[in-house]
């Protein structure tokens, strides 16, 4: 039948095709982004990801280490990690702050550890035997120099254990002045700043680690590629696994298949009386184990005890068992 449009038909017609039209149109005069060169070296979201994963694995290792070998409560947790020109890095950095160079190995750049001052009196004093009281901030003496460097190491150690995974390893330099710090890299560099709290019983103070973006890129990539690699159990690891395994217990059940009856069959049910099933006599049951189905099995008499004959391969090649056809499975 033949559909005639009406006045109204036509003039929502035309403006559904005037839309479609400006949005074209639209489309069409919008300029092409340009590139602004000043965000070369950004770390993405997924590589600042991947970054928190790795500096909490940091924090965790500092606090326990630092713990053990101080002897007291040291609590060490991530607080916040961004991106940063290095001259507002510069600004944030307090007028007293013990402040060391790292050498980034293999990429052959510089970063930057700034430790407050505030934990270095109570970190001296419980090594000198004390225990642990805050004071005052000051510059550290030639003795306390001298033991706040094992102190530093002890830090980069925990750093480089943390980024092994992508072979990155953290050497310390020296301690660094106000103005050598400022020569460290160039004041427009985008770096990647990451905040550490610390506390001990009498003082908490904070850890910052500055590192130069551009160079860590690439290392990212491959710490996000390691991140999605599914992970390979070692032979040895397997062999373990399977032997804690061995003695677990585990639900089975042989199970025939489901079947329909008249329910004068079920209320005619007695003690002594048998029902008769729609069930072939040599039909296999399913033998199911912790709520799985892992194949067919006939029941059998195993001694005084029943059993369960296996027929399929299933439960073979899930168990990794040579010859599961002559095997039995005793049913409790």
């Amino acid at each position: 039948m033949e559909k005639k449009l009406g006045q109204e038909d036509i003039d929502a017609l035309f403006a559904a095709a005037n839309v479609t039209a400006n949005a074209v149109k639209v489309e069409a005069d919008k300029e092409p982004e340009k590139y602004i060169f000043s965000r070369a070296g950004q770390i993405s979201n997924d590589q600042l990801r991947a970054i928190t994963t790795v500096n909490d694995l940091f924090a965790r290792n500092l606090m326990h280490s630092m713990g053990a070998w101080l002897r007291m409560p040291f609590r060490a947790k991530l607080v916040a990690g961004e991106q940063l020109p290095f001259s507002e890095f510069l600004e944030r950095l307090s007028a007293m702050a013990y402040i060391c160079s790292l050498r980034l190995e293999p990429l052959g750049a510089v970063g930057l550890l700034e430790l407050d001052l505030a934990l270095v009196a109570p970190i001296v004093d419980v090594l000198l035997g004390g225990v642990g009281r805050a004071a005052e901030r000051r510059e550290p003496t030639d003795i306390e120099e001298a033991i706040m460097r094992s102190v530093i190491e002890m830090i980069v150690q925990e750093l480089t254990l943390a980024w092994q995974a992508v072979g990155l390893e953290f050497a310390f330099e020296k301690r660094e002045t106000e103005a050598q710090t400022a020569r460290t890299m160039t004041l427009g560099e985008k770096t990647l700043c990451v905040s550490f709290e610390v506390r001990m019983p009498e003082v908490q103070g904070v850890v910052n680690l500055c590192l130069p973006a551009v160079v860590l890129n690439a290392i990212l990539r491959k710490l996000i590629a390691e991140g999605d690699r599914p992970r390979r159990r070692s032979k040895e690891s397997v062999v373990r696994m399977r032997e804690l395994m061995a003695d677990s217990r585990v639900e089975v059940l042989l199970q025939l298949p489901a079947v329909r009856l008249r329910a004068s069959q079920i209320t005619a049910l007695e003690p002594g009386h048998v029902l008769r099933l729609p069930i072939a006599r040599h039909e296999s049951s399913d033998l199911i184990v912790g709520g799985q189905l892992m194949g067919k099995a006939q029941a059998v008499r195993t001694g005084e005890h029943r059993g369960a004959r296996l027929e399929t391969s299933q439960i073979a090649a899930m168990l990794q068992t040579p010859d599961a056809s002559t095997s039995a499975m005793r049913i409790n």
